[in-house]
């Protein structure tokens, strides 16, 4: 799971398939992506895993790092 994330986080929304991203490097906080493309990740996360995220849940403090994304979609499941 967390490396199919990693490489559509890659590919999709940093743009940069060979860029090294860290389990606990930020996304938001650390400009590599903005929140608008959360949206974009949480259909993602429910089409390949069906784990589904509120617009709410789309927050820095709960999908900033690959971490703290695969913890929250382990929770749904």
């Amino acid at each position: 799971m967390k490396e199919q994330l990693r490489e559509y986080i890659k590919k999709h929304m940093i743009k940069d398939a060979r860029y090294p991203l860290k389990d606990d490097e930020s996304l938001i906080k650390g400009g590599l992506v903005d929140s608008f493309s959360l949206v974009e990740l949480a259909l993602f996360i429910e089409e390949q895993f069906g784990a589904h995220f509120d617009d709410p849940e789309l927050t820095k403090d709960n999908m900033d790092t690959l971490n703290l994304i695969v913890a929250n979609i382990e929770a749904k499941l």
